[in-house]
């Protein structure tokens, strides 16, 4: 677990980005570049200084409007294409959802691990005390380093993100959900690095699965300005030891 400290920077990618078609016409893509750069917000890592903020995540990619298609039939969708230095790439791809006039609610998250193919499964209380704050554990970050994580944000870490609109005005949600795995959607997936994806039966960390949701929100100032906000849920389905285990981010994010 981490208490974190991120930015994103977004840059148009100039102009149309064709794509040619064979069984339908020719379409254009538009896109953004970006860079995310995640880091601890207590930690201090060996021989940095206290306040340095070690690095967690570093992710180049691109976002990319895809308009309507006949062949495949899809709807308009929006796709993000990320590497992470680990050793994987992503390709996610889905939809974005009409905009509505209030603020986002947010699904239940969580990262308790089953079996590998078998979500459905529910292990019995207790099988991973670790995810018990109130039992001291060698196998989870120290408590300084995570000084306001609560056993809510344990639980459900979509909690974080209902807390981070306390006291805020949303007058406008727009909302992207996108996966690398789609029934509706044909493409999308993720790689790895022959370190991670290992040999058949047994990987070190494959990141077999990933889903996100978006919300860009409008927030009203009580002087009437407005700002935007983005928050984000990503759920990332590692494979190793026998067991997925959800690794879940979650941030809110204002423009500057």
């Amino acid at each position: 677990m981490n208490e974190t400290l991120e930015t994103i920077e977004f840059k148009e990618i100039p102009g149309e980005i064709p794509n040619r078609g064979l069984l339908q016409a020719d379409i254009n893509l538009y896109g953004l570049t970006y860079m995310q750069e995640v880091s601890d917000a207590y930690a201090t890592a060996p021989g940095q200084p206290p306040g340095a903020h070690p690095g967690i995540h570093l992710e180049p990619g691109i976002w990319l409007h895809v308009p309507l298609t006949t062949d495949p039939a899809n709807a308009q969708t929006v796709a993000r294409l990320a590497t992470i230095p680990h050793g994987t790439s992503i390709l996610m791809q889905g939809r974005v959802f009409p905009p509505f006039n209030a603020p986002p609610s947010f699904a239940h998250e969580s990262i308790v691990p089953f079996p590998i193919g078998n979500p459905g499964h529910t292990f019995p209380p207790g099988d991973f005390p670790e995810m018990n704050l109130s039992i001291p554990s060698a196998f989870r970050t120290p408590p300084q380093d995570i000084p306001n994580v609560t056993q809510a944000w344990v639980d459900n870490p979509n909690v974080v993100l209902q807390n981070g609109l306390a006291g805020k005005h949303v007058i406008s949600t727009t909302t992207l959900h996108i996966e690398t795995k789609s029934a509706q959607i044909t493409g999308g997936g993720t790689s790895n690095i022959s370190f991670l994806q290992g040999a058949a039966g047994g990987p070190n960390a494959d990141a077999a699965r990933v889903d996100a949701t978006f919300w860009i929100e409008t927030v009203q100032l009580p002087d009437g300005a407005r700002k935007r906000q983005l928050q984000y849920t990503q759920r990332v389905i590692l494979d190793f030891n026998g067991l997925s285990w959800p690794h879940v981010s979650v941030a809110t994010l204002e423009k500057i």
